[in-house]
């Protein structure tokens, strides 16, 4: 198969009809990374994650592993990323291992996910901002409506203001959670009462090791979710100045910053709320503020899903058009779907997007179809660690300016962590996860039709 490469000579900066521009660089994957990681899952999880483990330093360990884990596949990914630095992500990779028709099913699954969890988003952000506004913003699917437009124009603008308020907002993200961590250190104070709760004994864990293997599969089930998003940087590598060496390093730095965030949130809860506080609460991101801002607790945690949100709703708009635009430009959609305007932008993929997830915040059925699509994004960055290891024999020959560090061993933890948590999930949700396979089956048809009007184009 010969897929012409991003890194051709012919420069992309001058902004030329039609051409995506290579002006991304370390800074952009930082924060791209940062912000496709860190959502509201952080302010929530670590409550459920201590009702699981019921121990601090099971607690801390299990957010040490899924740091390692989305760590290991963001080395493993670099590698596809740099050999093959196109816009796409996943789709890119299963096409060129395993063919057209994979290709396209991971692609359909991919990019169906992405706009159910930009619903998503775009809905939660309209639930928090009417927090703030309840006189005002009575409708939160109307305003999740609403919130979609600045988004669209952004980055139908152009890739330099799109990747430029992902550098703010990421870094605001960041540092608004760093500045909870802090004043949780500094002014939590302690009660009586939780003082006397701190000097008992935890609350019991897992009695027999049965039950403690179960718990810490539920635990770092939940904390993997939370770290999902490791890999937001490689649907935009084609876009890179130089993906051979910032690509990397961009997606390295992003997972570790992540990993630091939620370890250092996660001490702080533990030092604001005793193990048994913080594992029947439902909002431990709320009960540790309280301990240092009162009553304004629920404000506080408000402005901080705000600060968190928008730059997570700026990935999705970023990332998940690229993956229409790969499959058409390589025949799979329309061709129309492959439009870039002079701005860098994917235009007519980035409307789609945008199209798709207002009819899914409008319907509701991005709340359904999220459930499904939970099985699908495990199974397409699995299929990512499976090519990684079929190219290294099927191409021995590619170019691979940058090599996963303890090859195979890496992809295939990743990859059997993927399968263990894919089976998880389906036996944790049988009836979503039928649904999705369902959704898989339909890519069949599609792929035909598609194929089909693409020879009658052709003829």
């Amino acid at each position: 198969m010969n897929i012409r490469p991003a890194t051709e000579s012919r420069s992309r900066h001058q902004g030329h009809q039609g051409e995506l521009l290579r002006i991304l660089g370390v800074t952009f994957g930082v924060a791209v990374t940062i912000g496709g990681m860190i959502g509201v899952g952080i302010l929530r999880t670590p409550g459920t994650v201590a009702a699981q483990l019921g121990n601090a330093w099971g607690i801390l360990a299990v957010w040490v592993v899924g740091g390692i884990y989305s760590l290991c596949g963001t080395i493993s990914v670099a590698e596809l990323a740099t050999s093959l630095p196109r816009a796409g992500g996943w789709y890119v990779y299963a096409r060129r291992a395993f063919g057209n028709y994979a290709g396209f099913t991971v692609g359909w699954c991919d990019w169906l996910s992405g706009a159910a969890a930009f619903a998503f988003t775009i809905t939660v952000i309209g639930e928090y901002a009417a927090k703030l506004a309840p006189d005002v913003l009575t409708n939160t699917r109307r305003t999740g409506l609403v919130l979609i437009a600045p988004l669209l124009f952004l980055n139908w603008a152009g890739l330099r203001a799109g990747s430029r308020f992902q550098e703010w907002a990421s870094f605001l993200k960041a540092i608004a959670f760093l500045i909870l961590v802090l004043a949780i250190f500094l002014f939590s104070g302690v009660s009586p009462s939780d003082a006397a709760e701190a000097a008992a004994p935890e609350p019991p864990g897992p009695v027999s090791a049965a039950a403690l293997l179960v718990a810490v599969m539920l635990a770092l089930q939940l904390v993997i979710y939370a770290y999902d998003g490791w890999y937001s940087a490689i649907y935009c590598a084609e876009e890179n100045r130089d993906p051979a060496r910032s690509l990397p390093r961009g997606m390295v730095w992003g997972v570790l910053t992540v990993t630091a965030v939620y370890l250092l949130v996660n001490l702080a809860f533990l030092y604001a709320l005793p193990v048994a506080r913080l594992a029947s609460s439902t909002l431990p991101a709320a009960d540790a503020a309280r301990e240092v801002f009162g009553g304004r607790t629920d404000q506080f945690v408000t402005v901080l899903a705000l600060l968190s949100l928008p730059s997570l709703a700026n990935v999705q708009m970023l990332t998940s058009p690229r993956v229409l635009f790969a499959m058409s430009r390589d025949g799979l959609l329309p061709r129309s779907t492959a439009r870039v305007n002079r701005g860098g932008t994917p235009a007519v993929a980035l409307l789609v997007h945008a199209l798709t997830a207002a009819f899914l915040v409008i319907t509701g059925t991005y709340e359904r179809l999220l459930a499904i699509t939970t099985f699908l994004f495990v199974l397409v960055y699995g299929s990512g660690f499976l090519a990684i290891l079929t190219l290294r024999n099927t191409e021995p020959s590619l170019l691979r300016p940058y090599r996963v560090w303890a090859y195979p061993w890496t992809p295939l933890v990743v990859l059997i962590g993927s399968f263990v948590f894919l089976v998880g999930v389906f036996l944790s949700d049988t009836a979503n996860s039928v649904y999705a396979v369902a959704l898989i089956l339909i890519s069949s048809p599609l792929y035909l039709m598609m194929k089909r009007r693409t020879r009658t184009a052709g003829s």
